[in-house]
């Protein structure tokens, strides 16, 4: 009923939600402003693709060119060419991350399996405790174990006279990228498997239990239960990770790269630095840094599309 001179209670209650919705955006502007400073901030560095910039200089004293560095990937067949290899090398180690998506969530699912707590917590601290493990340390260990003279494989392979004269593996360009995706998947499997993990806890338990009275087995449990319940997250990840599909890093390829195998190693990123401290210069850099932030978008608003297209719900 309402009284006269009383606010009514939809009302009331649109302003209770309104001054809670401006509370929660309060919260949320520190973490707005590191993604501003951050993420967006540093987009003014495009500008040096449109001067001849020169390390040491002001950029106010160096000539304004426009476009010119634009048209150099258009125009120069050998920068074309240099791309196009960067491109390759950045597509097919991307290609077999992607392949090897769902070796997380199996891990995970067969880590969710072991019924003793101590072994399944022991297991899981020494698969996750790699991801914070730097590359250049994991290349320390590599070279520890596969470096010529010192190496620990090397010297194995010699004294039971499997080889006679030792291989020198990190010099080696024969199947890096299968190599990196080695190291790659050994640092971060662990690390992968936690948001599956948190999934397959999110799984309503008398689920297992109706089908454990059914006569269900473990494997069929798996199978009908657990594996459809880790789809939708599995997709998410999926799509997200083929957005980012040209962004594969960079601190792994720059401490296993050498004279050798950097033909095949060099993935865009780091084309991006070699180009911009030892290479053509900055300005060349930041332009190949534009493209493929470029790329990245398309990449992204397409996946985005699929997931529309498929599972009828947007990720951005």
């Amino acid at each position: 009923m309402y009284v006269k001179g009383e606010v009514p209670i939809a009302t009331r209650t649109a302003l209770r939600s309104r001054h809670s919705g401006f509370r929660l955006f309060l919260l949320t502007l520190p973490f707005l402003a590191l993604v501003f400073l951050f993420a967006y901030l540093p987009l003014y560095g495009w500008v040096y693709a449109f001067f001849d910039y020169r390390a040491g200089m002001k950029l106010h004293d160096t000539p304004f060119v426009g476009f010119k560095h634009f048209l150099e990937l258009a125009d120069n067949k050998i920068v074309r060419d240099d791309l196009f290899r960067v491109l390759k090398n950045t597509f097919a180690i991307s290609f077999l991350g992607i392949l090897t998506a769902p070796l997380p969530a199996l891990f995970a699912i067969l880590l969710s399996e072991i019924k003793a707590r101590k072994f399944k917590g022991f297991v899981q601290t020494l698969t996750t405790l790699p991801n914070f493990i730097s590359w250049i340390l994991v290349y320390s260990v590599v070279w520890a174990m596969f470096s010529v003279g010192d190496g620990f494989i090397n010297r194995l392979l010699l004294s039971v006279h499997a080889i006679d004269t030792e291989i020198n593996f990190l010099a080696s360009s024969d199947h890096v990228w299968l190599t990196m995706l080695g190291y790659s998947l050994w640092k971060g499997l662990g690390w992968s498997a936690i948001i599956y993990l948190a999934a397959i806890s999110s799984i309503d338990p008398e689920m297992y239990e109706a089908a454990t009275i059914d006569g269900a087995g473990r494997f069929q449990r798996i199978r009908y239960i657990t594996v459809p319940g880790l789809q939708s997250t599995f997709f998410v990840l999926l799509l997200l990770s083929v957005a980012n599909f040209i962004n594969n890093g960079f601190d792994q390829y720059f401490v296993f790269q050498n004279p050798i195998n950097k033909e095949h190693i060099e993935v865009l990123d780091l084309y991006v630095y070699n180009q911009g401290i030892l290479g053509t210069g900055i300005s060349y850099a930041t332009v190949v840094s534009i493209l493929k932030s470029a790329v990245s978008i398309a990449l992204l608003f397409s996946a985005n599309a699929i997931s529309r297209l498929v599972r009828k719900e947007s990720i951005i």
